[in-house]
């Protein structure tokens, strides 16, 4: 059944929602405040890198199904209003700021119709919702209730379009007299999802704040615990990645999530488990999520490591010319938030080095944001006389270079490898010394 749906927030989580929406067959409408953003999604080009995104917007649009707004009257005939503005860190603080929640919960009440329900996506510290469904409760006309699911998104950046349209799981947060309604509705969004299998469980709102927030920080976690072994490995001669591979095949554990390297970065994981350790605090449970601290620090660690091991093999880094290769905080994106790679770039910015970034992706997006490295538009650029490279995104065309080529572009035959892809055999035959974190040194050969 087609139902009538709008989006309120149109960056990441938003514009991927409202197309995927518009796939399953549904009339969507998406809004949002920034007008240059509406513009550009209105004629089918994407606020950002995600495969499949552009074509899935043009391609909608093209339809019928999916349109653009700034004015959030545009919501007044949705049946279902998604709710997917940002939850970014507070200025100076670990909390996370939901002041964009309640304002567009409190913007789009007017506008709600009886029956309609809304459902929030943005991860929320726990205990949020009912405030929420209050500021809805005081704002929606008289004679229309106030009804609000919570239901959390999971995308994993780079492969968001398929998260949405097949999920692994759906969460519905649901409480009160309207709660099978509510839940019945969000099943009519979701029919094709739901036909073909894809798990779907009920709970209460707490439950609901709580799952994406735990999910991040069991997977930081996880993270952060192979980096801690991969210290170990650099300080005894051990091999984090054959570590990882042992570990692996025990079935409790499991082989995803235990790649060592420079560590974790984006929108979502640092925020989250500072936003966590926060709202232990405010609950009076600190020592619940205590471990998180270290967990943070393990990460922010290996950053610092790659900065170490570049000063072990160059000295004193003022003026010399480093190659870094990535700035997105991960490939099949141009997120360049708390990314590993610029803060290993900045860093070495700040000791005085000359350093060259180069990124497929997220190049506009760190000139316009993060000023400081040099950004060369061509990985030739960026190797041009360097006197070490830094691989720190793991993109294909990065793990697939040729290092005999770059061994002639490169003044210094030295490669540190900080997200352990590259193969050091190849590279060590090219006469270059690889270093990976938590792996012992490849000599050249």
């Amino acid at each position: 059944m087609s139902l009538r749906i709008s989006v309120i927030g149109t960056g990441y989580l938003g514009a991927v929602h409202a197309a995927c929406m518009a796939e399953l067959g549904h009339t969507v409408v998406g809004i949002d405040v920034d007008a240059k953003k509406i513009e550009a999604l209105s004629q089918g080009r994407s606020p950002i890198y995600e495969p499949g995104l552009t074509d899935l917007l043009t391609r909608m649009t093209e339809t019928g199904r999916l349109s653009w707004s700034t004015d959030i009257s545009a919501a007044a005939d949705a049946d279902v209003h998604f709710v997917c503005v940002g939850t970014p860190q507070r200025a100076g603080e670990y909390a996370a700021n939901t002041d964009y929640v309640f304002a567009a919960f409190t913007a789009l009440a007017p506008h709600m119709k009886a029956g309609s329900i809304a459902v929030g996506k943005s991860t929320v510290p726990v205990g949020t919702v009912p405030r929420v469904l209050e500021a809805i409760r005081e704002n929606v006309p008289d004679g229309v209730d106030a009804r609000l699911v919570w239901n959390p998104e999971f995308l994993r950046e780079g492969f968001a379009v398929k998260d949405t349209l097949t999920p692994d799981r759906f969460v519905y947060g649901v409480e009160g007299e309207f709660a099978d309604a509510d839940v019945e509705k969000l099943d009519e969004v979701y029919a094709k999802a739901l036909a073909a299998g894809t798990p779907r469980l009920v709970t209460n709102y707490a439950t609901a704040e709580l799952v994406k927030v735990s999910a991040n920080a069991f997977l930081a976690t996880k993270i952060s615990f192979i980096n801690a072994m991969a210290e170990i490995c650099e300080a005894t001669g051990g091999d984090v990645l054959a570590l990882a591979d042992a570990i692996g095949h025990d079935e409790r554990i499991g082989r995803k999530f235990l790649g060592a390297g420079v560590g974790f970065g984006g929108g979502c994981l640092p925020k989250d488990i500072r936003a966590f350790l926060a709202r232990g605090e405010e609950l009076g449970l600190p020592d619940s999520v205590d471990f998180l601290r270290g967990v943070d620090a393990t990460n922010l660690r290996r950053r610092e490591r790659v900065v170490t091991l570049v000063e072990g093999a160059l000295g004193d880094v003022a003026g010399k010319p480093i190659a870094v290769l990535g700035a997105a905080f991960k490939p099949n994106s141009d997120d360049i938030r708390d990314s590993p790679a610029l803060d290993v770039a900045e860093r070495l910015v700040q000791l005085g080095a000359d350093v060259r970034v180069h990124d497929p992706e997220a190049l506009p997006v760190a000139r316009a944001n993060r000023p400081g490295p040099n950004y060369v538009d061509t990985v030739d650029e960026a190797l041009d006389g360097a006197q070490i490279v830094l691989h720190l995104t793991e993109w294909k065309q990065y793990r697939e270079l040729d290092p005999t080529d770059v061994a002639s572009k490169v003044a210094g035959k030295v490669v540190i490898d900080g997200r352990n892809v590259l193969d050091g055999g190849r590279w060590a035959d090219a006469g270059f010394t690889v270093h990976s974190l938590g792996r012992p040194v490849v000599e050249a050969r």
